[in-house]
């Protein structure tokens, strides 16, 4: 998917936190794969610290500022080319608010990378407010860069998995994840969990009981159908077929505690027109045991 549409680059969010710092580590190794630069932007919203007063803000502050802001993106900088010897790495500090500011970078750029939380976060967040909005309103892929318990290091083996449900935003996140499959040589599990409704009738439970009824067979021949193409284009990825009566949410946290990154679509087919992050996507990027692409329809499609 790297360079599609004149998409150049790899843009990475920082703040000076520890989750941004291991976002920044993750972005430049998925860079160099894509042969990529990797660009550091840090938002730091100067006119929105200083929104409740009228007073101008002191030459000196904004200098602290400026300098600050400065030594963040570079140390961010030098992070990445640690990890990604001979990377080509570009800086951009803005007095603009995070959120508009990467999202206006997401329109160039190949993948848009978080870190789950940042510095503004509250203690106890699970995902940082940027994270979340910045996936629902980027231009291009948004992966937010999750650990899970017991871990200093997102992950970096076991499978790439893909939430489907047949939809055509769900092709999309299919396509990337095939292609993140491929990049790392990993395996490929399509998980399709069908049966996301809080309350059903007394029939929908009685059909829980029954296997290989006409609507499971619908079911695994969309399934089979959305992965057949995708197949013979990447046919060097081993790809593991999950067909599951199941909440999409749980089947995808449950495998996100073995996986190395979870693909979903940023909504699902059940949701409504206009949400801009469904359910399943929302709990992936406040729960998740592994970094979540979240995978956005084309901009004029969100509807």
């Amino acid at each position: 998917m790297a360079g599609e549409d004149g998409r150049d680059s790899v843009v990475v969010g920082v703040d000076g936190s520890n989750k941004a710092r291991l976002a920044v580590r993750w972005a430049a190794e998925r860079a160099a794969e894509r042969s990529l630069p990797l660009h550091v932007v840090y938002g730091y919203g100067l006119v929105a610290r200083y929104f409740a007063t009228e007073a101008p803000v002191p030459p000196s502050v904004i200098e602290t500022l400026l300098e600050e802001a400065q030594t963040l993106v570079e140390s961010a900088a030098d992070e990445a080319t640690e990890v990604a010897p001979g990377l080509a790495v570009s800086v951009e500090a803005v007095d603009e608010p995070p959120v508009p500011a990467l999202t206006h970078r997401s329109r160039k750029a190949a993948l848009v990378v978080l870190g789950a939380s940042g510095l503004g976060g509250f203690t106890g967040m699970l995902a940082g407010s940027t994270a979340v909005a910045v996936a629902a309103h980027a231009h291009a892929p948004v992966v937010v860069v999750r650990c899970g318990e017991g871990r200093t290091e997102p992950p970096s083996t076991g499978p790439i998995v893909v939430g489907m449900d047949g939809s055509s935003l769900s092709d999309r996140a299919v396509a990337c994840a095939f292609d993140e499959a491929q990049r790392r040589s990993a395996p490929l599990v399509a998980v399709h969990a069908w049966a996301d409704v809080e309350d059903e009738s007394v029939l929908r439970r009685a059909r829980m009981f029954f296997t290989n009824s006409p609507e499971e067979k619908d079911v695994r021949a969309e399934l089979d159908a959305q992965l057949g193409d995708w197949q013979a284009k990447y046919p060097d990825v081993e790809v593991e077929r999950v067909l599951v009566r199941d909440r999409p949410r749980r089947q995808l946290l449950d495998r996100s505690e073995t996986a190395q990154l979870v693909v979903v679509g940023s909504r699902g087919r059940g949701g409504f027109r206009g949400l801009l992050l469904g359910s399943t996507s929302q709990a992936l990027i406040h729960h998740a045991q592994c970094p979540v692409m979240v995978v956005r329809p084309p901009k004029g499609d969100e509807g």
